[in-house]
């Protein structure tokens, strides 16, 4: 008969084993109960805690490594505000005296008020105080300037000491001064404001009466602070004033709160409530109703009790029919088994009941009210009701596997119907069944019945398959990586899980096939939801092109936040990482790669439709290649992966056929350009550009591409090129940046992009030179020879037009060092555009000097007709000395030499005021004043056996003269301007002018080589 009463057992020899665990329980059990105390209450009484079994305290968490609080940890910081308004009442200073107020915090700085004379004596000034003193005190003195001339300190009339707390009223109230003996002032008052914070850890605050066994041993009035040291600890303090550390405290983990009747013996106090812990007690009492509730309703809050308190009176209004019931007990003190009808059990032999049976339901409901609580536990019990559970299962013998797989049971429907469970105490508790059943338990084998071997494989396959639907579900049951770890120990029990016993490892293989297949699921899950998210399958059904591949780029914007918020929520930090390594997946990055690529492919089929569906040379879907480029390119593991090949792969025919047209647009528009160029100099962007609209998308006349927005460059808001020339550096310049954003992961196609757009540059500045360097020729030869000469704004714009092509090589045109194209050397290459544009600067310069010194020559050929000898030069001087006896004849000769040194003058300020380079104007007006001095010196060598003429030599004498002054004003070097023409020329005028003046003193009339520099005009 008493074999049918033993359970069935995995082999027959666990009866006797079986035996002998009941035994040490019982006597366990027994040894527990005798070491309770004998008497009930007074200081010396302490309620011992059970000693459990391996088995029971496996859920019993912390208590061992209970962290203590120390003074310094509860340390509280305030801030406070302290408004002087005005004093009242002042008699005893003369209206016209200044005075003042000062106001401290005691152990702080003192702050002043502005002065004010005593007839009105109003500030409104705030000082802010910090401090880490509950209960501060503040100093606030009324002071009036001492006037006597050996006083060293101003005179005191007043002071008010103040002992504010966080619950003080915050609005502004008249005080009562303290003012010297025989003071006039007996009714002196101050009005002012003090506000002391409350820091966010301080949940309440007040005075108490107190009485505890190890804390508060004395009935008294005390401060008290429930201070928040930590997420979940909290504590009780107690201070006196002036002092930032506690006098005593007390932690509130483990206490039960909850209203007490009064206590007779205590004086003190009218409303009580107390704290309960294993063997500890601790009273407290408030003058009011409302102080205890609100510091009851804290208190609760604080300790994370599953039992409500409620005060005595809401208490007999819920129970209206218990009319015996004392109003002034709790209900935590009534006679609970009458009043839950639970007299049958108490009364009844515990012997006959199953008690697997009522664990199961005890647990069961535990858990499920726990669950319900408003506090988030994630499965975890109470330390109360870790209590409760270890006691039944000592009391009544339940067994330590039984209890665990049922929890796991519980905890595994509860997680199957969306709640959120920690999947450590799964770990736990699937840890010690499963050491049970293999029989590996640290304390050494047990006994195993089958019942507990079939339910644990059960559960187990359970478990493996919740676990594996929680992995392919990480995004939405782990959502934002909350629980922290939660994802991590996940993938930690499912190892666990798969091992077929205790004791053998699992080939690493095979949990990565499983993690693999999860992934794979995660994959399709995540995307399907996201398109469900975006309604893309309605849209891709019947929009147009335009909105499939705008419905298409948000979906991408989607899918990249997807990935963005796996590394954030999921991952464990590692920059510029899309994937990062999730940090539960770290084991596995490979795997993570294959989640996302198989991610990223469900995607690829939608983008590949609307990309289909786009029409041809339709650049749009630029912005979808940078959007997913950009996110992908610098991700470890994504980057030149299978969708960011395939990516590549479609976009690269729509780049080289982009740059194609492009480079026909604007080779078109060169051409186009230069034929109908004005040469009129543009100074902005605005009207820099062709009158021509740029061809626009989709409308292509030409079938050319929209040149993308961009920002204005610098150089393009004060150059005065031509419109063809700002436009093609424009264009250039935009399609270059177009190119560089688009940030081509391949470096060899990115590499062969740049070449080409490099040469394309190359070649494009190249015939923009050469063309204008024919232009300027031809419209140089349509100017006249004369002094009338006045360079054209359009050559000073063709002029700038080669400055800006200069300058934009260097940004256009090089490439990095070292690159070769076609197998040469591209410096090479771009050397040659360099050339090019030096040679045709100086040909124009050369072009345009000669063209000024022809002017010159022209001046030159006039003054031959006074050579001597001639009829012309005799007939001249004739008629001159004939008409000077009668009238002032004026200086022949001047008119020539003034009209030429107004055509340099100004020829030289439109060339300064048009042409941007400034060491090209430097060339120019080196090579215009040497050409000239060079035309003269010869002029005056042919006539080397001649005397010049009076008229020849005033007119020779401005020139030179005037030349040498004005082109050293335009910064000619003193090397060029000294020269050897220069010092032959200066040297022969000089001869003819000393000739003169012993021949005919007045005939040069004060014009002479010396004092230039003094001469005006």
């Amino acid at each position: 008969s008493k074999e049918r009463k033993f359970p069935k057992f995995v082999t027959r020899e666990m009866e006797n084993m079986y035996i002998e665990e009941l035994r040490s329980s019982v006597n366990l059990l027994m040894a527990n109960l005798e070491s309770l105390p004998v008497s009930k209450g007074g200081p010396e009484f302490k309620l011992q805690k059970l000693k459990r079994s391996q088995n029971s305290a496996f859920l019993d968490i912390g208590d061992e490594n209970e962290v203590q609080l120390s003074k310094s940890d509860v340390v509280l910081s305030f801030t406070l505000e302290i408004v002087i308004m005005e004093v009242q009442g002042l008699k005893s200073v003369a209206p016209n005296r200044i005075v003042y107020c000062t106001m401290e915090v005691e152990g702080g700085e003192k702050l002043q008020t502005d002065q004010a004379e005593a007839s009105r004596p109003q500030w409104g000034t705030q000082g802010d105080f910090t401090t880490t003193h509950p209960r501060p005190v503040v100093k606030v003195k009324l002071f009036t300037e001492s006037t006597g001339v050996l006083a060293l300190e101003d005179k005191e009339l007043g002071r008010v000491v103040l002992y504010p707390t966080s619950n003080s009223p915050k609005s502004p109230d008249l005080h009562k001064m303290i003012v010297p003996k025989n003071s006039q002032d007996s009714d002196l008052k101050i009005k002012l404001a003090v506000r002391m914070d409350k820091p966010p850890h301080m949940k309440h605050c007040g005075y108490l009466y107190a009485l505890g066994q190890k804390v508060w041993k004395r009935w008294k009035k005390r401060y008290f602070v429930l201070v928040q040291v930590s997420q979940y600890t909290f504590a009780m303090c107690s201070y006196r004033e002036k002092k930032s550390e506690p006098q005593e405290l007390m932690q509130l983990e483990g206490y039960t709160v909850d209203y007490t009747a009064p206590h007779t013996g205590l004086q003190g106090g009218r409303m009580f409530f107390n704290a309960v812990k294993e063997g500890d007690t601790v009273i407290f009492a408030s003058d009011d109703e409302q102080d205890r509730i609100l510091w009851v309703q804290a208190m609760y809050r604080a300790t994370g009790q599953s039992y409500k308190p409620v005060p005595a009176s809401q208490a007999q209004k819920m129970n209206p029919k218990g009319g015996n019931v004392n109003t002034g007990i709790s209900p935590l003190y009534t006679d609970r088994g009458q009043k839950h009808g639970m007299d049958e059990f108490i009364s009844a032999n515990p012997c006959k009941f199953d008690h697997a049976s009522l664990f199961r339901l005890l647990q069961r409901e535990t858990l499920d009210h726990r669950l319900n609580d408003s506090y988030s536990c994630l499965g975890w019990f109470s330390p109360g009701q870790v209590f409760v559970l270890d006691e039944y299962c000592a009391r009544y013998g339940v067994r330590g596997c039984h209890r665990h797989l049922c929890y796991l049971n519980e905890l595994i429907e509860h997680s199957e119907n969306g709640s959120v469970i920690d999947p450590t105490l799964l770990h736990y508790s699937f840890a010690f069944c499963a050491s049970h059943v293999h029989g590996n338990r640290p304390d050494g084998i047990g006994t195993v019945s089958v019942e507990e071997k079939e339910r644990f494989e059960e559960i187990k396959d359970r478990l493996s398959s919740l676990l594996e639907n929680q992995i392919s579900h990480f995004r939405y049951c782990f959502p934002f990586g909350r629980p922290e770890g939660a994802l991590k120990a996940t993938l930690s029990l499912l190892e666990r899980v798969l091992m077929k016993d205790i004791a053998t490892p699992i080939p690493a293989e095979e949990v990565k096939k499983v993690v693999r297949k999860c992934l794979e699921k995660a994959a399709l899950i995540n995307y399907t939801r996201l398109t469900e998210y975006a309604k893309i399958e309605e849209t891709m059904n019947q929009a147009t092109p335009a909105r499939k591949l705008e419905e298409v780029l948000h979906l991408a914007e989607l899918c990249i936040e997807v990935l963005q918020q796996n590394e954030e929520h999921h991952s464990e930090v590692r920059p510029n990482c899309i994937l990062s390594c999730l940090q539960a997946f770290a084991w596995w990055p490979e795997l993570l790669a294959e989640h996302a690529e198989k991610f990223l492919s469900l995607y690829s089929v939608d983008m590949d439709s609307a990309l289909e569906a786009q029409l041809q040379d339709s650049w749009d879907s630029f912005p979808l290649f940078q959007l997913l480029n950009n996110a992908l390119r610098n991700d470890t593991f994504l980057c030149n992966g299978k969708f960011h090949k395939h990516l590549q792969e479609i976009f690269v025919p729509m780049v080289i056929r982009y740059i194609d047209l492009m480079e026909s647009s604007i080779a078109q528009s060169i051409h186009r350009g230069l034929e109908q160029e004005s040469w009129q100099p543009v100074k902005s962007i605005t009207n820099s550009l062709p009158n021509v609209a740029l061809p626009k998308v989709p409308s292509l006349p030409l079938n050319l591409p929209q040149i993308p927005s961009f920002t204005t460059p610098t150089w393009m808001t004060s150059f005065n090129g031509s419109a063809t020339s700002e436009d093609l550096f424009w264009k250039l310049d935009a399609l270059q940046m177009f190119v560089f954003d688009l940030h081509w992961p391949e470096p060899e196609f990115a590499q062969h992009l740049e070449q080409r757009l490099k040469l394309m540059a190359t070649d494009m500045i190249e015939a923009c030179v050469k063309r204008t360097r024919i232009a300027f020729e031809l419209k140089l030869q349509k100017t006249n020879k004369s002094t009338d000469l006045r360079i054209p704004s359009s050559l000073c714009t063709m002029f700038n037009v080669l400055v800006d092509a200069k300058k934009q090589t260097a940004k256009l045109c090089i490439l990095d060092g070292g690159q070769e194209v076609s197998g040469i050397l591209y410096q090479q290459y771009h050397s040659k555009i360099d050339d090019l544009i030096e040679e045709t600067v100086k040909e124009i310069i050369s072009l345009l000097v000669s063209k000024v010194v022809s002017v010159l020559e022209g001046v030159l050929s006039k003054l031959s007709r006074y050579d001597e000898g001639t009829f012309f030069s005799s007939l001249v001087s004739f008629t001159v000395k004939a008409a000077a006896k009668y009238v002032d004849v004026p200086k022949p000769g001047m008119d020539l030499a003034d009209t030429y040194i107004m055509f340099v003058r100004q020829n030289q300020d439109i060339l300064r005021e048009k042409v941007n380079e400034e060491m090209y104007i430097e060339k120019l007006f080196d090579q215009w004043y040497s050409s000239s001095m060079k035309v003269i010196c010869m002029w005056l060598a042919d006539r080397l056996d001649l005397q010049l003429h009076i008229y020849q030599l005033k007119t020779l004498i401005k020139i030179v003269k005037k030349t040498y002054r004005d082109f050293r004003l335009q910064g000619v070097l003193e090397g060029t301007l000294n020269s050897k023409t220069y010092d032959t020329v200066h040297s022969r005028l000089t001869v003819e002018e000393a000739t003169v003046s012993v021949t005919d003193a007045g005939g040069l009339q004060g014009i002479t080589m010396k004092d230039s520099d003094e001469e005006e005009g």
